[in-house]
């Protein structure tokens, strides 16, 4: 017998340039912007396994359960052919001592899906550094980087049950505009769909969000 599989809900989420004020982004003191390089892809990548590998979405995405796949998602991120380093950052916790290494301990990552339309990928933020705003701050430099290369709307993927994640989106101007259900399946390989925007049909049933549910 084979076993069921689970499905989680997923909501993608737009905002709209045109209709939502944009606001610049600001960091905390001790903290600090680093640009995307290529240099910068292992960083990214080790960020990215800190910030994920305990939470619920490593239980829906492979590539958050170890270094070496996050290293993998990064590298598909930085390869897509509508890859945006000018809305990609890591933020660093600057030493006290300004001589030792910079703590990175945030990413952000985006494509340009078509003429008009941003994706933002993963938002990812370690844990003993969340609390003080870095989340928020990602967002905003990942949109006014999509605003500066012309996009009018900007989209993500969120888990439902991230209601965190889900209030910082709806408190920038993000609205539901569609869900969709994930599988939690070992097999099932997480990096197209996430990676494309679901642009294509999605794994299991997607239907558009009725008002009430906003």
């Amino acid at each position: 017998m084979t076993a069921a599989t689970n499905y989680v809900r997923r909501l993608r989420m737009e905002l709209d340039f045109t209709q939502q004020p944009l606001s610049p982004p600001t960091l905390p003191d001790g903290y600090r912007w680093i640009p995307w390089t290529f240099t910068a892809l292992e960083r990214h990548a080790a960020v990215k396994y800190l910030s994920f590998r305990h939470e619920f979405d490593a239980k829906l995405f492979t590539s958050f359960r170890s270094y070496s796949n996050c290293h993998r998602l990064m590298r598909c991120i930085s390869r897509h052919e509508r890859f945006a380093p000018q809305v990609t950052w890591l933020i660093a916790r600057i030493p006290f001592d300004n001589w030792s290494t910079n703590l990175d301990c945030a990413t952000i990552q985006g494509i340009v899906k078509s003429r008009y339309l941003g994706a933002i990928q993963n938002v990812g933020v370690v844990p003993e550094h969340r609390g003080f705003g870095l989340g928020r701050a990602l967002v905003l430099k990942c949109l006014n980087g999509f605003h500066a290369l012309g996009m009018q709307r900007v989209m993500l993927n969120v888990t439902a049950s991230n209601e965190a994640a889900v209030e910082l989106y709806r408190s920038l101007g993000f609205r539901p505009k569609r869900t969709f259900y994930h599988p939690t399946a070992d097999d099932f390989d997480p990096l197209s769909p996430e990676i494309n925007t679901e642009e294509s049909a999605p794994v299991g049933h997607e239907h558009d969000l009725e008002p009430a549910q906003l």
